[in-house]
């Protein structure tokens, strides 16, 4: 079946599914309710002396069968819920109606990172909420860093064996997102790595054995007070324990609060660890991440277990009656080393294990992109002395297919550099956005929008979002020529740069910009970068002339149907030869006057 099919099939079976265990629920509630009444109505019998007291037992022994028959009920119609939700996202972002539905990243938003930005990877309808299927902050934040950081080409070719290898994993997939109740509120990892990286708070480890005797005395003496009503040596071994512990009190109470939120988090971890650990893998990179989920003999998800208990055995003490009782065995002492111990022995494997699960979900994310979207390839990456970025039907990713127009693109020698002039709304900055998520993706080691990419390892640097700040005090054009110094600071190594400038220099004077923007360009494409500018100022298609051969003129032109403007979006050879800016002001209403009955006067200057 098409990814669609597939998604449908599976929506269908799981909603039919929650809808069962939704009906399950409510009849098991009432009849929790129904038990209850009944064990009141007995209750009520027993106590006028109608019958035994002994019948109580059937109705609490069924009652509590029906609440553990009840709580797998709930966590099954929970999963049910995340299974439909699941397939209803998959089926939104096969019909390009996915914006809004998914985590958009808007905490990775970077306003001084190079092409973030200016290519709409974080926040509302980026391609980070295309991506991400991930569940945990982990998985969020190293698919974060794969779409802020280009990979090494052997890291690339790892991904891209990894994903291949995950895409007809559908299943896995599916039991990712349903691992866990709520895994990305729960797993706060900086808390998490601080906690396990924490300095041993009980170092004399020797004064656990002095412990256990103190405790094994605490339990005789008590044992001797209860059967010969002897309370003096009881006392006696109270107060030794007291003096005993006292020094460390701070230390215990430390580690055994801290250990509660740590083992929470890692609890809902272990859900997706767990997971993982049942698979088997044949891609190398796969391989490795699953041997790092292997702690000494134990699973990652059985060292967890233990430490899970340990926290609960911890709340116990929150029972006044256990605390008391468990006193002279030194309950919360004993706990404490025993935590310690564990975060000796695992401590260094929790940022592992976190990272491990990212960057499983972040190749999840990957290959989920790739099973939605088979007609995308994954790209060529060559080894060459120049940088080259060959594209054969290239399309944005973030266009739904109805709407998405192709383009081919070709940089590197002999021409470095594409002069793109065209009407507004065109198409021009479309294009630079489309060469640039392109090439991040392609870095990434996902598959790309086109039929065919062949490319070079390089860096890339944008300006199409270059905005003014009132707070620093700069303006826009400050702001450009600021960014323009970054990114030929960037064209010096060690990869070429691939530059996309939208409208350069456009805060300036004509003649200005054509001097800056000649001799910008001639020192970046002299560097061995290659690029695009896009201009609606003809003036600047000068600048093809200028530097040709390495340079070329190519336009997006439209076409009037009566009173409506018409694009096609297709890039053509050489320089735009006519403007639509009046026509647009007219469009929408302006009274725009033609030059001939414009007042005569001075022209006012520029300020």
């Amino acid at each position: 079946m098409s990814p669609a099919e597939e998604y449908g099939a599976r929506l269908e079976a799981r909603s039919i599914e929650h809808e069962r265990l939704l009906q399950l629920d409510a009849r098991l509630s009432y009849a929790r309710l129904a038990v209850f009444a009944a064990a009141a109505m007995l209750a009520w019998l027993a106590w006028r002396g109608l019958m035994h007291p002994g019948w109580l037992a059937l109705p609490f022994g069924i009652f509590a069968v029906l609440i553990n028959r009840h709580d797998r009920v709930i966590r099954a119609r929970d999963a049910a819920a995340r299974a439909v939700a699941f397939y209803e996202r998959g089926l939104a972002r096969l019909e390009d109606r996915w914006i809004g539905g998914g985590e958009p990243g808007d905490r990775f938003v970077d306003d001084e990172h190079l092409y973030a930005n200016d290519l709409d990877l974080f926040g509302r309808g980026s391609l980070f909420e295309l991506l991400s299927i991930a569940r945990t902050r982990a998985g969020e934040e190293t698919l974060a860093a794969w779409l802020k950081r280009a990979a090494a080409p052997p890291a690339i070719e790892a991904r891209r064996a990894a994903v291949a290898e995950l895409t007809p994993m559908l299943d896995l997939r599916e039991a990712l997102a349903l691992a866990g109740a709520d895994v990305r509120a729960g797993v706060h990892t900086e808390a998490l790595t601080a906690w396990a990286a924490e300095p041993d708070q009980l170092r004399a480890r020797w004064l656990r054995a002095v412990f256990a005797v103190l405790s094994a005395a605490g339990a005789t003496t008590a044992i001797v007070w209860a059967v010969y009503d002897t309370v003096q040596p009881f006392l006696i071994a109270a107060l030794v324990q007291v003096l005993a512990s006292l020094p460390m009190r701070k230390r215990v109470d430390h580690v055994l609060h801290s250990v509660s939120q740590a083992s929470r988090d890692l609890d809902v971890l272990a859900h997706v660890l767990a997971q993982l650990e049942r698979e088997q893998f044949a891609s190398p990179r796969l391989r490795e991440l699953h041997a790092t989920l292997r702690a000494d003999t134990r699973t990652a998800s059985h060292a967890i277990a233990i430490l899970r208990r340990l926290s609960e055995a911890h709340d116990w003490q929150h029972n006044l009656i256990f605390a008391i009782l468990s006193a002279p065995l030194m309950w919360g002492t004993h706990l404490a080393y025993a935590i310690e111990s564990w975060r000796r022995r695992h401590g260094s494997e929790v940022a592992v294990w976190l990272a491990t699960v990212g960057e499983f979900e972040a190749l999840s994310s990957l290959s989920a992109y790739r099973y939605e979207h088979p007609q995308d390839v994954f790209p060529e990456i060559v080894e060459d002395a120049r940088a080259r970025f060959e594209g054969e039907a290239l399309g944005h990713p973030l266009i739904p297919a109805a709407r998405m127009v192709r383009n081919d693109v070709r940089l590197g020698a002999p021409s470095q550099l594409l002069v793109i002039s065209g009407s507004n709304m065109s198409g021009k900055s479309t294009l630079l956005r489309t060469v640039g998520i392109n090439a991040v993706l392609a870095l990434m080691g996902a598959p790309v929008r086109a039929t065919r990419l062949r490319m070079t390892p390089i860096a890339v640097g944008a300006t199409l979002r270059i905005q003014d700040s009132l707070q620093e005090g700069r303006s826009r054009f400050f702001a450009e020529i600021s960014r323009v110094r970054q990114l030929a600071d960037m064209a010096r190594g060690p990869l070429p740069l691939l530059f996309l400038l939208d409208e350069l220099f456009h805060g300036t004077n004509s003649h200005d910009r054509l001097v800056g923007a000649t001799g910008v360009l001639r020192s970046l494409l002299d560097r061995g970068a290659i690029g695009l500018i896009t201009t609606h100022d003809l003036a600047l298609t000068q600048i093809a002339d200028d530097l040709g051969p390495r340079a070329a003129n190519v336009h997006f032109d439209d076409t009037f149907e009566g009173d409506a403007i018409r694009f096609d979006y297709r890039m053509k050879p050489g320089p735009v030869t006519h403007s639509n800016a009046l026509a647009l002001m007219r469009a929408v209403g302006l009274d725009v006057s033609d030059n001939s009955q414009l007042p005569s006067g001075p022209t006012p200057k520029a300020r």
